[in-house]
C-alpha cells in the first residue's frame, strides 16, 4: 500500500464515522452499535496512521517506504500507555 492508497483508506473511515454517527442520530443504529464500530474504525485509523509514519520515516531514512508493515492492533493501541 503506498501512500495514496493508505490516505484513501482513511478518508473512507472517516466518511464511514460519519455516517455511523448519522444513522444513530436518525435511530437507525443504536448507541451500543454504533460504538462498537466506532472503536472498531478508530483501530484501523491508528493503524494507517502508524503506517503512513512509517513509511514516510523509512523515506525520510532513506530506506525502502515499502518495507513498512501494518502492525498488529494491540502494538499499535498500547503506543499511549
Amino acid at each position: 500500500m503506498d501512500e495514496r492508497d493508505i490516505l484513501s483508506r482513511i478518508g473512507e473511515f472517516v466518511e464511514e464515522e460519519h455516517r455511523l454517527r448519522e444513522m444513530h442520530e436518525n435511530g437507525r443504529l443504536t448507541r451500543q452499535e454504533e460504538q462498537q464500530r466506532l472503536r472498531q474504525l478508530e483501530v484501523a485509523l491508528d493503524q494507517c496512521w502508524d503506517l503512513l509514519r512509517q513509511r514516510r520515516a523509512r523515506a525520510r531514512a532513506g530506506e525502502d517506504p515499502d518495507r513498512a508493515h501494518t502492525r498488529p492492533a494491540d502494538e499499535v493501541e498500547r503506543y499511549l500507555q
